[in-house]
């Protein structure tokens, strides 16, 4: 009787963490991502960015505008010419140990013209949007765009 009670309490105790899983882990970037054009209404394509040892990467999944390019010509070095499809865009990014609402530290792609940028990540809106911004020297000196979670 008592090893019975026990097991229902660890059962409902796991039932609770595995749903609440997902909440938790809307603090973070991890995740699909719907990228929005500067424009704020075109959606363009879909990126899944994933975290290894507290790094995170973001590659295309999908392309979801009709005009994007499928091959990254502008690009140099080993993603020349290579599909967009596949291709890991985002790079190096890193909790920010002073802001932990933010992501930094690492570079991101715009395959449309082939440059690389210094990146900045943060989740909004209980991670339901991603404020993104890519940036030459300073994070004045670039673009923002927010991004919609896919799922």
């Amino acid at each position: 009787m008592k090893i019975e009670k026990t097991l229902k309490h660890v059962l409902a105790i796991a039932a609770v963490a595995w749903a609440a899983g997902p909440a938790f882990a809307q603090d973070t970037p991890v995740g699909l991502w719907k990228t929005i054009d500067d424009d704020g209404k075109t959606v363009k394509t879909l990126i899944r960015i994933t975290e290894s040892a507290g790094v995170l990467s973001g590659v295309i999944e999908k392309l979801l505008d009709p005009k994007a390019a499928t091959v990254c010509e502008k690009c140099t070095g080993e993603r020349k010419d290579k599909p967009v499809v596949g291709m890991t865009i985002i790079r190096g990014i890193k909790r920010n140990a002073d802001d932990t609402t933010l992501w930094d530290g690492g570079e991101v792609l715009d395959p449309e013209n082939g440059s690389t940028y210094r990146l900045r990540l943060r989740p909004a809106e209980g991670g339901k949007k991603l404020e993104v911004r890519g940036f030459i020297g300073a994070p004045v000196f670039g673009r923002s765009q927010t991004w919609v979670r896919a799922e």
